[in-house]
């Protein structure tokens, strides 16, 4: 018996509140004309909630960024009790080869194409801080990966947490308490795909260059990328895309901050839109103020604008 790809996530969502473990979101992946998988889901916050945002983003699979774009105004220490979050888990694919691993640091998801398995892994991300950026336009490859990574801070990260009072070991053994986390899939000579020990970093601008996971996030890429896997990082904060039958659909991310005044102004980061995204809104059937409408919200989640 089929089952509805809102069901299929209904079930999920059901199963992750009962075990409280949490699971990569795998999407079915759909026809080569079509990019748009996954349904948005609604929960309630509960009557007696305690708990940030964050424990939410963790428990359905999203990043913070991905939370507070799709609920705008909600508190992120701690969310009102009773009110509505919807969860963004409705995504176009983004325009980029559907092979090995694609990182779109605008969006702060990772995007994992296992051969064979006509699905897509989706996780979320943190990356790189301003000054410090994750590659945004790059093709490389696994290299290499390592079970219990240590992190060798250079002298320059070293003397930057000495400015602010902390002074870091010349080399963090592995473990728990290591800020590359347990695992890492290293990409090049200076980055790598790792955990953290930190996981409110996920979904932010936190570190220096490198690509963070929650720990069951890089376990689980740890386990199923082979080394050689093609890897390509990008910077696409705005998707299209034409579906079968006609329907156009626009998804808007905040793009990152070019430099410091863009980081510390109150006015949203400039939005441009790409070629491919403007070829699918040269349409007689698209509605220029629905398009706007998404410019402006932002909310990361796919609009039909036709």
């Amino acid at each position: 018996m089929k089952m509805s790809i809102r069901a299929l996530l209904t079930l999920f969502t059901a199963l992750v509140a009962c075990s409280q473990v949490v699971f990569a979101v795998v999407y079915p992946l759909p026809p080569k004309d079509s990019s748009l998988t996954g349904e948005n889901i609604q929960v309630t916050v509960p009557e007696e909630n305690k708990l940030p945002l964050e424990s939410f983003a963790a428990q359905y699979q999203m990043g913070l960024s991905n939370m507070l774009e799709a609920n705008p105004g909600v508190d992120p220490f701690l969310p009102q009790a009773g009110s509505t979050l919807i969860i963004p888990q409705q995504l176009i694919l983004p325009n980029a080869p559907r092979q090995g691993i694609i990182i779109n640091s605008a969006e702060m998801r990772l995007y994992y194409y296992p051969k064979g398995s006509n699905t897509v892994v989706v996780l979320p991300i943190g990356i790189g801080q301003l000054g410090k950026d994750t590659p945004l336009n790059w093709i490389t490859s696994v290299q290499r990966k390592k079970d219990g990574p240590t992190w060798t801070p250079t002298a320059k990260i070293r003397a930057e947490y000495e400015a602010d009072g902390e002074i870091l070991p010349e080399v963090f053994p592995a473990g728990p308490d290591n800020p590359m986390g347990l695992y890492a899939l290293y990409v090049g000579r200076l980055y790598a795909i790792h955990g953290t020990n930190a996981n409110f970093g996920i979904g932010l601008r936190v570190s220096h260059g490198c690509v963070r996971l929650r720990t069951d996030d890089i376990k689980y890429l740890f386990d199923n990328v082979p080394v050689g896997t093609r890897v390509q990082f990008i910077n696409e904060p705005v998707k299209a895309s034409i579906e079968p039958g006609g329907a156009r659909y626009l998804e808007v991310h905040n793009p990152l901050s070019a430099n410091e005044e863009e980081l510390k102004s109150k006015d949203p980061v400039p939005l441009t839109l790409s070629t491919s995204v403007r070829k699918v809104l040269m349409d007689t059937t698209v509605n220029q103020h629905t398009v706007d409408a998404a410019i402006n919200a932002r909310s990361g989640m796919p609009v039909k604008v036709n």
